[in-house]
């Protein structure tokens, strides 16, 4: 086999996931989707910008990224 630089890429068959929002979260997601139309001039539907927003939220919450590093890290001992 060759020694390739690139290592193979992780699984990318999307999945989908369905959840049930309050109405007042609708209202703020919807809004959130006119203000991202009116900033970059595409509309996109609140549906695709979901996954990207919970990505964004994951990658900012540190408390998150450290108890995740600390559970796939070999314990030592």
């Amino acid at each position: 086999m060759p020694d390739l630089k690139l290592s193979k890429l992780p699984d990318r068959t999307p999945v989908k996931i369905t959840i049930t929002v309050t109405p007042e979260l609708n209202k703020a997601l919807q809004a959130y989707a006119e203000l991202y139309r009116e900033a970059y001039g595409k509309a996109e539907p609140v549906a695709e910008l979901i996954p990207y927003m919970l990505e964004s939220f994951l990658a900012a919450d540190r408390g998150f990224a450290k108890a995740r590093r600390e559970r796939s890290s070999p314990k030592r001992g």
